[in-house]
This record gives structure tokens, sequence and C-alpha cells, in this order.
């Protein structure tokens, strides 16, 4: 793949521009003629064009968020660092510390993500080449042309909810497959879901999830990436959740809503040299958690910093209606703050017990159940401050009641806090209610619960990788005779 000219870290003029590449977006039943310039994605992308020149421009996030590539001579995303050394690993997720800082912890799919999914691509190479001659290097080659171009990546593994319950050798519709294979590459057809940042990324990356990696099915397992504006593609978004047009200000829904959408493959062809595995179930589901050894520490690094935005708003909820001193509170608060500790804990565990994988990289311990259990507290994480804002969560006055003379006077008396104006006190409870309230924060901890993959398949995974021998071993000593009385 081709970097001849390629610019390294991306810009945000850079970045608006290359949304309008011909790509074909649907959104209420109608095809976005410009992706950057539609009214219900300018948020989000306004952000992301602020946060790539934040970290071009301010020097201390230049030197966290980039380095020299070594090739081009271009500074290049950390993000996309193979990492040898420790040295080199702790330089790589303080990248990831900077942008989810910098994004409160609610960009799920931010591009460092997508960028250490790469990195878990390029580790996994070896083994895809045995796939097939020449995969291998394919994947080598995708993660020097993402790093030089800084590619903004989606990824997409979920089969259609057509039916659960049947098999797509009954019905080809089910999953993603392969119709025919010629010189230049593959057609494939069929659909994806979820791809979180569809309509705001250059590239998507499929690859399996277990559910589809079934004998008799091989031609369902691939493995490859593909420009957002190929042909025969269509990107269906779903409802936007950041546009509001009632007086709200909505600060994280409005700058923060990725977009998620459905993928339909009418028959687009694949180059060979943008393939990565073909037609092996078992290679496909070794190489899944392979692939997530960096990306699942840069998840948890988001999770910690959106669980702090939550320990904050709760905080400052409670004092602003002065139940701060309240028993029952307290615990809440404590609670909150327990798992924000649990979490930064269990991050700076896995990437001090790191592990050497085949290739020679260095990658964070394996940390699934720490995965599976942020999963499961997130809804309690929300369930707490829906209990600490109660009904103040519901009614606020908007900005332009605010700013309505006639009523102004009704809200500074009744609306007001223990300590706290009735302006920056609506705002607050906006933004709380942004978190746990409206159309985006149920989405974002939906989100929460599925993104690591489904919580009840995870730990049936860890029960059959879970090394038990040595104590299985110790207790099968102390009862292969008489305990003492």
């Amino acid at each position: 793949m081709d970097v001849t000219g390629a610019l390294g870290a991306m810009t945000g003029d850079r970045y608006r521009e290359s949304l309008d590449d011909g790509r074909e977006v649907w959104l209420g039943g109608e095809r976005v003629k410009n992706v950057a310039e539609h009214p219900a994605f300018r948020g989000a992308i306004d952000e992301f064009a602020r946060l790539f020149d934040l970290r071009l421009s301010d020097p201390e996030a230049l030197e966290i968020g980039t380095f020299v590539s070594p090739e081009t001579g271009n500074r290049v995303s950390r993000s996309y660092t193979l990492p040898t050394t420790p040295e080199e690993l702790r330089a790589k997720f303080a990248a990831t510390e900077w942008w989810m800082c910098e994004s409160w912890g609610q960009q799920g799919r931010s591009p460092d993500f997508m960028a250490n999914v790469v990195v878990g691509l390029h580790d996994f190479r070896d083994e895809l080449e045995k796939n097939r001659p020449g995969f291998g290097a394919n994947a080598a080659a995708y993660h020097r042309f993402a790093m030089e171009h800084d590619l903004v990546l989606t990824h997409a593994l979920g089969d259609p909810q057509i039916d659960r319950s049947a098999s797509p050798l009954d019905d080809p519709d089910l999953a993603l497959h392969v119709v025919e294979e010629n010189d230049r590459g593959v057609v494939i057809r069929g659909a994806k879901q979820l791809a979180t940042l569809a309509p705001f990324s250059h590239e998507v990356l499929v690859y399996l999830n277990g559910v589809s990696a079934q004998r008799g099915a091989e031609r369902f397992v691939l493995w490859f990436a593909l420009p957002m504006n190929a042909k025969g593609l269509k990107i269906l978004c779903r409802e936007p959740l950041g546009a509001h047009a009632n007086g709200h200000s909505h600060p994280l829904a409005s700058r923060y809503d990725e977009q998620d959408a459905m993928l339909f493959f009418d028959d687009v062809e694949i180059p060979w040299e943008r393939l990565f595995l073909l037609g092996d179930g078992m290679l496909a589901l070794r190489g899944l958690s392979r692939i997530n050894a960096w990306s699942m520490q840069s998840t948890h690094i988001r999770f910690h910093e959106r669980l702090k935005v939550f320990v904050s708003v709760a905080a400052m909820l409670a004092r602003s209606i002065g139940v701060d001193g309240f028993r029952g509170i307290q615990e809440d608060l404590g609670e909150l703050i327990s798992y924000a500790e649990t979490l930064r804990l269990g991050i700076v565990g896995a990437e001090m017990s790191p592990q050497r994988t085949p290739s020679g990289l260095l990658a964070p311990a394996s940390s699934y159940g720490l995965g599976f259990w942020s999963a499961e507290i997130s809804s309690r994480v929300v369930e707490i401050v829906r209990r600490v804002g109660a009904s103040g969560l519901i009614m606020q006055p908007t900005e332009a009641d605010l700013a309505n003379p006639e009523l102004r006077p009704f809200l500074d008396k009744y609306m007001r806090g223990h300590d706290i104006g009735a302006d920056r006190k609506a705002r607050l409870f906006r933004l709380a209610w942004d978190l746990v309230g409206d159309g985006f924060g149920s989405r974002q901890e939906l989100y929460e619960y599925l993104h690591r993959g489904d919580p009840g398949a995870g730990r049936t995974r860890l029960l059959r990788t879970y090394d038990r021998s040595a104590v299985d071993g110790r207790i099968a000593d102390l009862i292969s005779s008489p305990l003492p009385a």
C-alpha cells in the first residue's frame, strides 16, 4: 500500500476535507452530500478536528501524542507505536491518556482505539501469513499505510439481527460472505453492524466476531480493510443524538455523538492486498484476542476517564442541592470512587506486568476479566447519578429560559441551588442529563455494556482459558488423604 505523499499526523482541515470523498452515507432516508457539512454531524467532526489540531499545536501534546516516522520523517500518531520496551509501552499509553482526558472519556471509537487494533493486526501477521501467502505482509503494510496517513478507522464485527436462531448456511443473508474470487481479489455481499464512527471514518476494518466461526461456514470468515467510499458500500446511520433545537446545550451529546451505522456490501470487490484472512474460523477466533491486546487497554483508559467524570458530576450535583452530607449519598459517592480506583489499579497492573508476544512486541497483561467487570458496573454508575440528581435531572431551565428577563427572577428564586446560581446549576444538571438521561446517555451506557463483546460469552471464554492447574493440583493433594479432625 502506497505511502507516497503521506502527510502524517492529521490536521483539522485535512480531516474535514478527507470526508468529502463520494462516500454513500444515508441519514433519515436521504443521501448526505458532504458529511463534514451536515448539521447533524458537524459537532462531532469539529471535535475530532479540534483534537487533531491541539495535538499538533500544543508542544506538550505534540511530544506525547506523536513521534517521528523513521521511514518518512513525518510526525505520526503514537497510537501506532509497535512497543518492544516498557518505556515505549508507557509512552504509547500516555498518548491514549491524553486523548481520552481531552475527550472526557466519551469517544468509544476514538482513533487511538482502532490504531491499537491495527497494531494487533501487525503483531498477528505471521499467523495470517500461514492462512495464505501474502496475508501477513498485507497486515504489516496496512499498519504502515494507516500510520503514515493517520487514518481514522471504524470496525464492523456483528452480523445483521435477522434470525439469530438460524445458520448462514441456510440463509446467506445472515452474514457477510464471499461470492466470488478473481485475479483482483474477492467480491463480498451482505451487511455488518454496528460500525461506530462509520460516516466519520476513512476506512473500515472487518474481522470475525466469534459467532460466525462455525464448521462448514468458512466462506463467512474474512478479515479485510476497505475505504468508506468503496463502490457498492452503503452506510446507513441511526438517528442523530447530538442535534437538539429546543434550547438545551447538551455539551456532551453535541460534541461526542459518534454515530453508529449499518454497512451494506452490495457486491463489493476487496483487492487482494487489502485481505488479511479468509476461510479459517479457528484462526480467526485465536486472532481476535491477539489483535485486541493493546486496544483493550485503550478501552480501560477511556472508561476510567468516563468514570472520573461521573464521580465529579455526582459529587457536584449532591453539593448543589445540599445532600452531600447525607450518609446514603456519601456511600453512593464512595461506591463510584471505588469503581474508578479499581479500574485505575487494573490499568496500572496490566501495564506493569506486560507480556512478550510471539512477534516480539510488548503488550499489557490480558485483562478481559477487567473489561467484563467494567461492562457490568457501568449501569450501576448511571443508576447512582440518577439517584443523586433525582427529579432535578428532568426539570431544568434552558439557556433560552435563563436569558428571558420575565422568567429569570423566578428561576433565580426557585431554581437556584445550595451554593450555586440558577444558571450554573441548570448547566450542571443538563450535563448530568447528557450522561444518564437523554438518548445520548442511554446510547453511551448500552455501548459501554456491549463494547467489549457479549459479557456472558466473555465469561465463558475466561472459564475456558483461565489457568487453574496449580491450585487444582494443591487441592487434589489436600483431599487425597483424610483431613485432620
